[in-house]
């Protein structure tokens, strides 16, 4: 047995579960987590006031495990094209460190998880959970049938905070739909970037994206005009919801963030692709719940 075959081939006794964390990619969580968050403190603060921990529980369950689920179908359903992609050829599912077997488990216990958290959280949240599942599934076959399936995984993050507001409230809120269609966009926008580095294989393999049928700097452009959809979505959303100045200065912060990542990525020059995508929109999540999260405090909201 070759060393390679040794290092990516699985391994007796191995640790499933980790090498099933490292399919899903586990800890790019935080690109969805916080603004489910923002979402469900700020309906607690105007529906009371103060931060329900149980039902914050099990929205960051409902979170992960559906991202999970997501994932898992993902790389299930992509693997024969991650196979033919030199980027993504040592993926768990192509080498062979996961099985078929165990990412169909993994995910349908995800699954089972999420719904299990959306029972426990209110009759909304049940109903319409299986509406949540259909654009996870939807994605990945996207590149299949569309030259756009960065909105179909839009669609699918939007998705967080909408239910995240539901889950404390139990009922619709438009303000929830501002602010997923935000991040939604926002995401969207960002996966025009993340497409470009695979143009060439993309094209080869006959996978639709917009980077593959209109050219890198057409997906650059149009990711830059998703930006600045998402930061007026973001506007409207604090407008609507009475955000004080602190979410306001965070605003700021995106914005600027917005243009230092849109000026690491240029058409002819993709080699700080990863600290664009990875790093910069790593820190607009996180660094937008800070900012709310204190504008929330400051306004009422207890513990």
């Amino acid at each position: 047995m070759s060393a390679a075959a040794d290092v990516t081939g699985p391994r007796p006794g191995g640790n499933r579960v980790k090498a099933f964390l490292r399919l899903v990619m586990i800890e790019h969580s935080v690109f969805a987590l916080p603004f489910a968050y923002i979402a469900a403190l700020t309906a607690m603060y105007l529906d009371g006031g103060s931060v329900r921990w149980w039902t914050l529980a099990l929205v960051t369950v409902a979170m992960v495990s559906l991202r999970t689920f997501a994932m898992a179908a993902n790389r299930i359903i992509d693997r024969e094209i991650d196979a033919r992609n030199p980027r993504t050829a040592g993926r768990e599912l192509v080498t062979g460190a996961v099985s078929v077997r165990t990412a169909w488990t993994g995910a349908l216990v995800a699954l089972a998880v999420f719904l299990g958290a959306a029972a426990l959280l209110n009759p909304l949240c049940l109903a319409l959970a299986p509406l949540a599942v259909v654009p996870m599934v939807v994605y990945p076959y996207g590149k299949r049938f569309t030259d756009f399936p960065h909105a179909i995984l839009g669609l699918a993050q939007a998705i967080g905070p909408i239910g995240a507001w539901l889950a404390v409230t139990g009922s619709w809120s438009w303000d929830a739909v501002l602010l997923g269609l935000a991040v939604g966009v926002w995401i969207g926008g960002f996966d025009l970037i993340f497409g470009c580095q695979d143009v060439a294989a993309d094209r080869a393999e006959g996978v639709r994206s917009v980077p593959a049928r209109f050219g890198v700097a057409a997906a650059l452009y149009a990711s830059r005009a998703s930006h600045v959809v998402t930061l007026g979505l973001f506007a409207w959303y604090a407008l609507a919801t009475g955000a004080g100045p602190l979410l306001w200065t965070g605003l700021v912060v995106v914005a600027a963030a917005f243009v230092y990542e849109h000026s690491l990525v240029r058409p002819g020059d993709l080699s700080r692709l990863n600290r664009a995508f990875f790093t910069v929109n790593g820190f607009i999540g996180i660094a937008l719940f800070v900012f709310a999260l204190a504008d929330l405090v400051l306004r009422g909201l207890t513990a």
